[in-house]
């Protein structure tokens, strides 16, 4: 009975704290989820206050955090949209995955983690925020801009490439062989071309048997069939976060509509308590001696992400403005650098502490580059325009007049 009470004290405390602290953040039309992390730093191992009671039950919320953050980020695209975005903005996927899991994996290996943890911090460093950056454009009022598509469709294949790198983790992480590694990725791949497949041919049948006009019945049977897939992916070694984004991207129409509505508070309230787990796992400790390396990363890849935008927006035709918009747009990490370097705490203990670290520099940055990046950009590039043509311009030599000529300037002020 006594230990109950304590449970539903110190559980109470967390979700009270996450309102006010998300209250807060609204207030300064700020991102929450730095200030999620910090609250979770405050109360962990190390921290002011250590919790103990819920912390099984925080765990349990978290990974329902992780699920339903996939599934509403399904629930946005329909697997047409998957599939024309592969075919048109699959180079910008390409070189944003070049430049920016790059950095990560050079910087895993100088710190001597090796291999593993080299795959892992690329990923970390690779993915941007789609929350942060979705909610950026729209406090902006970017969200009809010429460059928004391009920022959504690098956006979109993140997401999308999740689906093959999640599993990829999760059998590097879990020691198997090459056999059964290649496996498990075989059937994920397996899984995701199939759900592909079915959504596009079979999406409106699907959306149709579960849509409801009861918000009460829809609500249970997304929420239900998601936690079914998602538990049998994590059977199957494949992430349950990919089955959870699967089981979105199937569902398409008003059903999507529908869920999406119902979701979200439930989507909020479990992320939050995901990004306070994260931190009631990282020992504030542990962030000093490796807070440069973040910050040396964080500098390195807010400036590839920034390229990485500008020449997606460049070859999609758009202006110079509008190229470095989309780059400043793309600097934020959050959500999935977070469940990334969650996977793999239990391997390199020192990953979860670089990368809270890592993300708090960049979810803070974040919002700053989207909006000035553009004004700073061009103010320096007029600049060095202005001090080119004044080096090229020639100047002008006194010659002096021929014998027998007078100056006309001269000829006027001696009368």
């Amino acid at each position: 009975m006594h230990s109950s009470a304590v449970f539903l004290i110190e559980f109470g405390a967390i979700i009270l704290g996450l309102g006010l602290l998300g209250r807060f953040a609204g207030r300064l039309q700020f991102s929450p989820i730095p200030l999620y992390l910090l609250a979770g730093l405050a109360f962990g191992e190390g921290g002011i206050l250590p919790l103990g009671a819920s912390e099984e039950f925080v765990a349990i919320g978290a990974e329902i955090g992780v699920i339903l953050l996939l599934l509403m980020l399904g629930l946005e695209y329909t697997a047409s949209d998957l599939v024309s975005n592969l075919k048109t903005q699959y180079p910008a996927g390409l070189v944003d995955a070049a430049l920016n899991a790059l950095p990560g994996a050079v910087m895993a290996l100088l710190l001597g983690w090796g291999p593993v943890a080299a795959v892992v911090l690329a990923g970390v460093t690779w993915v941007s925020s789609s929350g942060v950056i979705a909610k950026v454009l729209g406090d902006l009022g970017r969200l009809g801009n010429r460059e928004t598509p391009v920022v959504l469709s690098i956006l979109v294949l993140e997401d999308l490439s999740m689906a093959v790198y999640l599993p990829i983790i999760t059998a590097l992480l879990a020691g198997t062989g090459l056999a059964a590694g290649s496996a498990t990725l075989a059937i994920a791949l397996g899984v995701a071309a199939l759900v592909l497949l079915v959504a596009v041919r079979y999406g409106r049948h699907i959306s149709r048997f579960v849509s409801s006009d009861d918000p009460e019945k829809l609500l249970l049977v997304v929420l239900g069939l998601t936690l079914l897939v998602a538990g049998l992916a994590q059977q199957l070694q494949v992430s349950a976060a990919v089955g959870a984004f699967l089981v979105g991207i199937a569902l398409s129409g008003e059903a999507a509509e529908g869920a999406h509505h119902l979701l979200a508070p439930l989507r909020d309230l479990f992320a939050a308590v995901f990004f306070v787990f994260f931190g009631l796992h990282t020992n504030p400790a542990d962030i000093p001696p490796v807070f440069l390396s973040a910050l040396a990363l964080a500098a390195v890849t807010t400036a590839t992400k920034i390229a990485t935008g500008y020449w997606a927006a460049r070859r999609a035709g758009i202006s110079a403005k509008g190229r470095w918009r989309a780059g400043g747009t793309l600097v934020a990490r959050g959500e999935f650098s977070i469940v990334i370097a969650g996977l793999a705490v239990g391997v390199e203990p020192r990953i979860g502490p670089l990368a809270t670290a890592y993300v708090l520099i960049l979810v803070i940055l974040g919002p700053l580059t989207a909006r000035w990046t553009e004004p700073i950009a061009l103010r320096l590039t007029s600049r060095r325009r202005t001090t080119a043509a004044r080096t090229e311009t020639p100047v002008k030599a006194s010659v002096p007049a021929p014998r027998g000529e007078v100056d006309e300037q001269d000829a006027i002020g001696r009368s």
